[in-house]
């Protein structure tokens, strides 16, 4: 379902950020009745201490760096240079989680990686040229979401998944909307606008996000990085089911890699 996000960033005629805000503040209300469903009948025994808060506010500012950086990384480059980029998250997921939280990763794992990152070139890189900047921006925003599923692995150890995501997601709100003000003096956006964004928000924060959030409560960070390397696969899909985009024969091969490489790593 992510693999749709960047049609709506497209079509969409707000600033980057101001969209990024949108799709975080209109998913809020939905956010919210998963939420108190979730938690019909459930007491809570979490008690908050400084690593959860603070995994809380990191993931909120991370996600909301993420989402800004990367819309903006729409505006100076193409959208396979900018998907291909946004998808080395899974290689800071790995480093960050070693380097700072002790995480043990299997060879086979890495393998799995490296092959799956080669998959995803094939699918989204051939016949685009490097626009530096623009790509800068897409591997900064994959720092950033690597960061945000650290922390949503971290928070969901002990909270429950659509606690997790409505509470990010409030603190990613509130850090969108001073970006946004910082950038556009304004949040007013007319009726067609509105229709687009609502739908981007529940298309891409609630449901999409709902179901990965839930997922990384299952399974470890690392591999729910590279489960979500799906993205650009799904993205070139849509592009042919759709846009009529034509797929080479290279393109196929790649998604062929990328979903063997996943299958690999998650079969157990």
């Amino acid at each position: 379902m992510l693999g749709g996000s960047g049609i709506f960033v497209k079509i969409s005629e707000s600033s980057p950020s101001l969209i990024a805000f949108y799709r975080a503040f209109f998913a809020l209300p939905f956010l919210y009745l998963w939420m108190r469903y979730e938690e019909r009948g459930y007491k809570e025994k979490f008690q908050w201490n400084t690593r959860k808060s603070f995994f809380l506010c990191f993931g909120g500012i991370c996600f909301a760096l993420d989402m800004s950086i990367w819309n903006w990384s729409l505006s100076f480059t193409s959208v396979a240079n900018a998907t291909l980029m946004a998808n080395t998250a899974p290689v800071f997921v790995v480093l960050f989680g070693v380097l700072f939280l002790s995480y043990t990763i299997k060879l086979s794992f890495i393998i799995s990686l490296v092959f799956a990152l080669i998959g995803v070139s094939l699918v989204v890189l051939p016949g685009e040229s490097v626009m530096v900047f623009g790509d800068s921006l897409g591997l900064v925003a994959a720092i950033f979401y690597a960061g945000y599923i650290l922390s949503i692995k971290d928070l969901t150890d002990e909270l429950r998944p659509a606690k997790t995501l409505f509470l990010v997601t409030l603190i990613t709100a509130f850090c969108l909307f001073l970006i946004s003000i910082f950038e556009t003096k304004e949040l007013t956006i007319g009726l067609s606008e509105f229709i687009i964004l609502l739908s981007y928000a529940i298309f891409s924060q609630t449901i999409a996000q709902g179901m990965i959030t839930y997922g990384i409560s299952k399974v470890s960070a690392h591999l729910s990085s590279l489960v979500l390397l799906m993205q650009p696969v799904a993205a070139a899909f849509y592009g042919w089911l759709l846009l009529e985009e034509l797929l080479s024969p290279l393109q196929i091969f790649g998604g062929f890699i990328v979903l063997t490489a996943i299958y690999i790593a998650s079969r157990k």
